[in-house]
């Protein structure tokens, strides 16, 4: 393979860029654009995490288990029928499908933990799950860099040969840059690629929930929402904003300043964001103060959208809520609760029945017509990852034991398992045909069923 390496700017930061080509054969026998794929995390904007076109599982072999230049947190993506992957080593990577490397572009230095007031990843790169765009065949990708500071970039690259295309800093007054952490999933609507903001394990610094939209070229003013709070009430949910059917964005919203006796500062909440990053409507629990407090909130899993009519959002509590869609009802609107577990991560959804990752394990709950919510199954309680569906089951991983699982959907029972490595408690995979693209803390494995 040919290298290429391109000279870059982010601030006033200069990284090096290191990219090997996709042979002349590879490129011509690549799909087109719009070609089917999983361009986001849970496949795309509504975070279903559902896969149509997978066929009937059958037994698990491992493909590959490819070590790249660091860990890989986000979920990887499938775009032109390349497996695209992003480390904390600040490198992106291209794929085939039996796991060797067509191309990498290495976009600066990663933030060590002595730059940072706490937290828990080190170095610190791209953490987010990049997201790709059929209509620029870019994909997007955010970076923490260190050079010269802290800093956030904003990064467009060729999806089918990893050329950088742009890249703009993101970083924006009235926080802390250091305290700012990007570890939500990137989002596409209105013409915008869309970037959450939260803080560090820790809840350290002047950091500051905040969302941020680009236009897919680059150009012009970003669209810019912060939180109204003091400080905190990070979107840090690693699924990011879900995109609904009228295409405006859902966020989850975690602890905030404000407790007994404050006005309330729009933290623990689901918030509703047109394509222009302005505030439509929000739910809070009744409860909202308290859980501040005690830091039990809505901000560790993203909203799950079900149907044309319902939300679904869990919690650090174990209390998950329906809300109903287009009227979230405000402090205290839910249609329904149930006492089920926290959850972190994103759920999957497929009908009426939602995929919950929970700490004791993943459970699976229907909404019924009414919008109450009824306790399908629970899954073993080592299986705590942010589910998948496909091939006629659920996958998920236990981040413990390094093994994925293919469940039951009927049941939640295990039907197989295999290793695949070392994962991040948030890991999930990513389906493309009959493979399971499962993000570790080595790289990637690829796992054909």
């Amino acid at each position: 393979m040919a290298r290429l390496r391109i000279a870059v700017g982010a601030l006033a930061v200069v990284a090096a860029v290191a990219a090997f080509l996709v042979p002349a054969a590879t490129q011509a026998a690549t799909l087109p654009l719009t070609a089917p794929g999983w361009f986001g995390y849970h496949g795309g904007g509504t975070h279903s995490g559902v896969s149509t076109s997978m066929p009937a599982a059958g037994a698990l072999h491992l493909v590959a288990n490819r070590h790249l230049d660091g860990a890989v947190y986000g979920s990887p993506i499938v775009a032109r029928g390349i497996v695209i992957a992003a480390t904390e080593n600040d490198s992106v990577y291209g794929l085939n499908t039996a796991g060797t490397v067509l191309w990498r572009a290495h976009l600066g230095s990663p933030s060590p933990a002595s730059q940072r007031p706490c937290g828990n990843i080190s170095p610190l790169g791209i953490t987010g799950s990049p997201v790709y765009s059929p209509t620029t065949g870019s994909v997007y990708v955010v970076v923490e860099t260190s050079t010269g500071g802290v800093h956030h970039a904003l990064v467009s690259l060729d999806a089918l040969t990893g050329h950088v295309r742009w890249r703009r800093g993101i970083d924006y007054s009235g926080v802390t840059t250091t305290a700012m952490q990007q570890r939500g999933a990137l989002a596409i609507t209105g013409g915008k690629v869309w970037v959450t903001f939260g803080g560090l394990a820790g809840d350290c610094g002047n950091y500051k929930g905040r969302l941020i939209g680009v236009a897919l070229n680059g150009q012009g003013t970003a669209a810019v929402y912060t939180v109204p709070t003091p400080r905190e009430a990070g979107m840090w949910q690693p699924s990011g904003p879900a995109v609904d059917n009228g295409g405006h964005l859902l966020v989850a919203v975690g602890n905030g300043a404000a407790v007994a006796g404050d006005p309330y500062d729009h933290s623990d909440s689901v918030l509703e964001l047109s394509n222009q990053a302005k505030l439509l409507q929000y739910f809070a629990p009744s409860g909202w103060a308290n859980e501040n407090a005690n830091d039990v909130d809505l901000g560790s899993i993203g909203p799950a959208i079900v149907g044309t009519s319902w939300l679904v959002q869990g919690g650090k509590s174990n209390r998950v809520y329906v809300l109903r869609q287009g009227h979230l009802g405000g402090i205290g609107g839910q249609v329904s609760s149930l006492v089920v577990a926290p959850s972190f991560g994103g759920a999957a959804v497929q009908g009426s029945v939602v995929y919950l990752p929970c700490t004791n394990g993943v459970r699976a709950l229907r909404v019924d017509s009414t919008g109450h919510l009824h306790l399908v199954w629970a899954a073993s309680s080592s299986v705590i990852g942010s589910p998948v569906v496909g091939g006629g089951r659920v996958w998920s991983l236990a981040p413990g034991s390094g093994r994925l699982y293919s469940l039951s959907p009927s049941t939640g029972g295990t039907v197989a398992s295999i290793s695949v490595g070392v994962t991040s408690r948030f890991a999930t995979p990513a389906l493309y045909k009959n493979l399971v693209i499962v993000p570790t803390m080595a790289g990637v494995s690829i796992v054909r069923e």
